[in-house]
């Protein structure tokens, strides 16, 4: 287990309320880490709260905290509650997201709020916890919540894959920022999820489609790699397979190695190379 999942240390998961986040929540209250559930809405974080209770955690070991993670201040006043109560930060998890929607020329929409949410969410998460978890001397772990489609930048949804292309990036760095700071004791991981079923992705649906994963199964397999020491954490799904994702994730770097048309995969005339290539 990394050294930072012990019992009495302390985590902040961002986009808590449900989904991917309540059910890390769940687990690591489960392990015996005292948690702050962040997320928008009293209501909502009250009954994140009262699950986590209800399987048998303290009442001082669960906190809430309304937070816009897109406020720099808000993320601010995040860290400061979250150390009045627990004294120190040990697992930061930067997961809250939103999708939209959105278009290439949409000017007025939703872009803005997407790369405020989506990546300065989890860049600013971590530049205001993670000098605070250094200083503090502990071993410490900081998972950043990416996106397949931030890898292979589908066509459809540019705000999204941008925003998370940038979670990404800025993961790498951070991971080599922190991995040569002497005496440092924290890691960084990219947590890559597969399709699961969330309120982000139930688009109406009431009952988990057969293809999806629950939040549960795919927090099961992060901490599960971050056992393995992995960094790159690439979640498969029902429907998609570990070999088809690293498949579509080479093809995806070879359009600038091979030269050819940015998103091939979806040019007309590379379906037909690619759909036999994925089937090699």
């Amino acid at each position: 287990m990394h050294p930072a999942l012990v019992k009495g240390n302390a985590a902040v998961i961002t986009g808590a309320a449900s989904g991917i986040g309540l059910a890390a929540a769940q687990h690591l209250a489960g392990l015996g880490l005292r948690v702050c559930l962040a997320d928008l809405g009293a209501d909502r974080l009250a009954s994140a709260r009262a699950q986590i209770l209800a399987a048998g955690a303290a009442e001082a070991d669960v906190i809430t905290c309304e937070t816009d993670v897109g406020d720099g201040t808000a993320l601010r006043a995040l860290a400061d509650r979250a150390y009045a109560a627990f004294g120190a930060v040990h697992v930061l998890i930067n997961n809250a997201g939103m999708q939209p929607g959105s278009s290439i020329f949409d000017l007025e929409g939703n872009w803005d709020r997407i790369i405020a949410v989506n990546m300065f969410g989890v860049i600013r998460g971590a530049q205001i916890f993670a000098p605070r978890m250094i200083a503090g001397g502990a071993a410490g772990l900081i998972i950043n919540t990416g996106s397949k489609q931030g890898i292979t930048t589908p066509p459809g949804d540019p705000a999204y894959n941008i925003s998370k292309a940038g979670v990404k990036v800025f993961t790498e760095a951070l991971q080599h920022h922190l991995r040569n700071l002497a005496d440092c004791q924290i890691d960084a991981r990219l947590f890559i999820p597969g399709f699961v079923f969330t309120p982000l992705t139930a688009h109406g649906r009431s009952e988990k489609p057969a293809g999806a994963w629950t939040p549960q199964q795919t927090v099961d397999f992060l901490f599960t790699s971050v056992d393995r020491g992995d960094f790159y954490i690439l979640c498969p799904d029902n429907e998609v397979d570990r070999r088809t994702d690293e498949k579509r994730i080479r093809w995806a770097a070879g359009d600038i190695a091979d030269n050819r048309p940015p998103l091939s995969r979806w040019h007309p005339d590379y379906a037909e190379p690619f759909k036999k290539w994925l089937q090699e």
